[in-house]
């Protein structure tokens, strides 16, 4: 049994590593603003960016790895208000990574696969990073901060989507409430990515701690397909609607973020350190809908006493 500090833990990723990791191990999650109620792992309640925060938490804890996850992760608001990324998403990895290499835990980060500008795709984690919008910049800065300051950390960049607290944290998510709603929705064809499943990416990570890993890794899918492929998938996975899709290219959304058109990653050093092969797309949307048919949506909508009359019903 392992001893995990999971920041971000009312996150999309926090959330549901938590969730899966706390039926074999030790888990403790920090959240900020979103408090989880009746969470199968106890909970801190804590501003990380606070000056000090870092160290009173893993003195308090006492983990053996943590897996950082929080971030400020909408693309828009960073352009709006990039001093709060630069803060969350690039000082906040090296404060953590510093204070884990003194106390000798290990720790996992993770980054993105915006880090590049999708000029070509099929990225290898030693080809050069050019970010393109202020999330992406901060996000690589927050890769080099960990690098130097602790060299044995895994940094993962990733692409990932399931259920969340409210039903808006994922692609996947916003896809399927739309469709089912009737409503139409844009899909970009020009926008290329390798979308994993959380809990696959859970099971990744929990193998690459077990087998020492460390370093820079592409931690996706080994399959691509447009954004606009993507809402078609689940569309047919679900039953819904597929005519509701609407074919467009990102230039026409009206995002005050520029996109990166080709974040296809390679993940053959992640597929060869680990002996084993990635799961493509069909084995994730499987996975997808059968949380579904379990009810997942709605227990986790109870942990953030999401209101019965949400605009999702």
């Amino acid at each position: 049994m392992t001893h995990f500090l999971v920041t971000g833990a009312s996150g999309l990723l926090g959330l549901n590593f938590s969730l899966k990791a706390a039926g074999h191990h030790k888990v403790v999650g920090v959240v900020h603003q979103q408090v989880l109620h009746q969470a199968p792992f106890p909970t801190i309640q804590m501003d990380l960016a606070e000056e000090g925060a870092v160290e009173k938490l893993l003195q308090q804890v006492q983990p053996e790895v943590v897996l950082h996850c929080a971030a400020l992760a909408n693309v828009d608001q960073c352009e709006v208000e990039p001093e709060l990324a630069f803060r969350v998403n690039a000082e906040l990895p090296g404060e953590l990574a510093a204070v884990c290499k003194r106390r000798h835990i290990r720790l996992v980060h993770i980054s993105t696969d915006a880090v590049f500008d999708g000029q070509r795709g099929d990225y290898c984690e030693t080809d050069a990073a050019n970010p393109i919008n202020t999330y992406a910049s901060t996000k690589l800065a927050g890769e080099q901060a960990v690098r130097d300051a602790n060299p044995d950390a895994i940094i993962a960049r990733v692409n990932f989507y399931g259920w969340s607290l409210k039903g808006q944290r994922s692609l996947a998510e916003i896809f399927y409430y739309t469709l089912r709603s009737n409503r139409p929705m844009r899909g970009f064809t020009d926008v290329f990515f390798c979308p994993f499943h959380v809990d696959q990416l859970t099971d990744v990570i929990l193998k690459m701690l077990e087998k020492g890993l460390k370093g820079l890794y592409h931690v996706v899918s080994p399959e691509s397909l447009s954004k606009y492929q993507f809402g078609r998938m689940i569309a047919n996975q679900f039953g819904l609607d597929e005519g509701l899709l609407m074919p467009s290219s990102w230039r026409e959304a009206g995002l005050k973020a520029v996109r990166s058109p080709n974040l296809t990653l390679n993940c053959q050093k992640l597929s060869r350190d680990l002996g084993a092969v990635l799961p493509g797309q069909m084995e994730g949307m499987q996975l997808f809908y059968s949380q579904f048919c379990s009810g997942l949506p709605e227990r986790l909508r109870r942990m953030s006493r999401l209101d019965e009359a949400s605009q999702l019903d």
